[in-house]
């Protein structure tokens, strides 16, 4: 009897223990991963969230590391360069992929199947994710510039009335700048406490990228691809042609009908003057259009819009020195930033492990969550993030969700959609830039000026850099075959 007992307990011992053997799947028991990214909460607490899913799944660990985000780049050089293996997984800017790509594991082709890989929109997994014609990345956040705008303002019949009046042509979402100036000088009313838009223009408040998505219509031109930022064909910095002397005029013009101390205010500060209902307008990531809709710090609840940023129907060709004229408005979205990647370390002694984490933590099951979850700062990137409208039921009303992803989704999908400048030495470029947009917005050199100063400086970064070396990579950034 006491043998049949004992055999028992033991049995019973054995099918308890099954279940928890069972969860561990794949079993990563005693591993911990240290995932690096910027001090949240914005991105660090998706990565949280993913990894408590990852550890019940697993039975591995996870240990998120914040730095500053100024600190990061930093951190993760000395880490590469050195082959510390102090990080198992890195949240980085695409801009910063360039500089650190020979020193990350490609993604497992495993992971390059199914609806994982389907799902994500090429924008994203044929050109962000790819360096040197290898998946370095995963995408774990989908960034753009888009225009939000006020449906009570512009819906309102006597507005829509008066503005017809005053400029000739009906209120809506601008397709051009010249259209996008006229709305914001027509909604400034300081004696009402409202202005006609919100941009960023503090040095170091991401300003430069407020800057390129004006000089994206101005200079990405379709009939020469490519030439944005430098001449493609000979790597001369070509940002002080005349498109993009026109996009400074434009950037500048615009601090006029912002509220008071805009030169002071970074990308955090231009969401809650857009949510506090402010301005009629604003130029900013997705956070804006979910901030505007949070019922706890909104006034303008119900009202988010949103739109593709405005066109032009010129743009600067560098090769014949001239405008393009064209007959319509050219969309030239820009995908500033261009959202948070992921990536493994060669020098990671987990590496197995570190991408079975990331394909969890951009998965679509948990992606879909953390897109509509305050404070995860994690936009759409997927294409079920844009066509699953019912998702977004917890954070807009269904006209709210229907503007807001169809503002992205046409950004995406725009025929000449822009791409941001992915260089090494990012930061030494995009440095010297803030510095004279600066001088110029505070009128103590003219645009042109300013623009002259930074042609020069970037023709010399390149050459320090290895102008060859940065041609190859500004080409591969571009989508352009190399040069025979």
């Amino acid at each position: 009897m006491a043998y049949k007992l004992s055999a028992l307990i033991g049995a019973l011992m054995v099918s308890a223990a099954l279940p928890a053997a069972a969860a561990c799947d794949p079993d990563y028991t005693g591993v911990t991963l240290n995932v690096g990214v910027q001090t949240g909460p914005f991105v660090a607490s998706a990565l949280k969230i993913a990894g408590e899913n990852w550890e019940k799944k697993t039975c591995g660990k996870v240990n998120v590391i914040e730095f500053p985000f100024g600190e990061l780049f930093p951190k993760y050089i000395t880490a590469l360069t050195g082959g510390t293996g102090d990080f198992d997984v890195m949240a980085f800017t695409p801009a910063w992929l360039p500089d650190m790509a020979d020193q990350l594991t490609d993604m497992p082709e495993s992971i390059r199947t199914g609806d994982y890989w389907d799902d994500i929109h090429p924008s994203y997994k044929e050109r962000l994710m790819v360096w040197n014609g290898a998946v370095k990345a995963a995408q774990m956040d989908g960034d753009m510039h888009t225009l939000q705008y006020r449906g009570d303002l512009f819906e309102n019949p006597e507005e829509q009335k008066k503005f017809k009046e005053k400029y000739g042509y009906d209120l809506a979402a601008p397709k051009t700048w010249d259209q996008y100036y006229d709305i914001a000088e027509f909604f400034t009313r300081p004696d009402q406490g409202l202005y006609g838009t919100a941009e960023a223009y503090k040095r170091g408040g991401q300003q430069f990228w407020y800057f390129f998505s004006h000089a994206a219509s101005y200079t990405n031109n379709p009939n020469v691809p490519g030439s944005m930022f430098f001449d493609p064909d000979t790597m001369k910095a070509q940002v002080n042609n005349e498109g993009w002397v026109k996009a400074l005029e434009d950037y500048k013009r615009g601090v006029a009908f912002n509220p008071p101390g805009a030169l002071n205010n970074g990308s955090s500060d231009i969401r809650p003057i857009y949510a506090g209902g402010q301005v009629a307008m604003n130029i900013d990531w997705g956070d804006s259009g979910v901030l505007g809709a949070d019922k706890k710090e909104s006034r303008i609840v119900g009202h988010v819009r949103a739109s593709m940023l405005p066109g032009s129907t010129k743009i600067w060709n560098i090769r014949t020195n001239s405008w393009d004229e064209f007959p319509e408005p050219v969309a030239s979205p820009f995908l500033a930033f261009g959202g948070w990647q992921l990536g493994v370390p060669n020098s990671s002694a987990n590496i197995e492990a570190a991408w079975n984490y990331v394909q969890e933590a951009t998965s679509v099951e948990t992606s879909g969550k953390a897109i509509v979850t305050p404070g995860t700062g994690v936009n759409p990137y997927r294409v079920s993030h844009l066509t699953n409208v019912d998702n977004w039921s917890t954070i807009f009303s269904k006209p709210e969700a229907e503007s807001y992803l169809g503002a992205i989704k046409d950004t995406l999908d725009a025929k000449n959609v822009t791409f941001d400048l992915r260089l090494p030495g990012f930061f030494s470029y995009t440095e010297v830039l803030e510095i004279e947009l600066s001088k110029a917005l505070a009128g103590e050199v003219e645009p042109k000026v300013a623009l002259d100063a930074v042609a020069a400086e970037w023709d010399r970064l390149t050459e320090e850099f290895g102008k060859d070396k940065q041609l190859a990579a500004y080409r591969a950034s571009m989508g352009l075959p190399p040069l025979q």
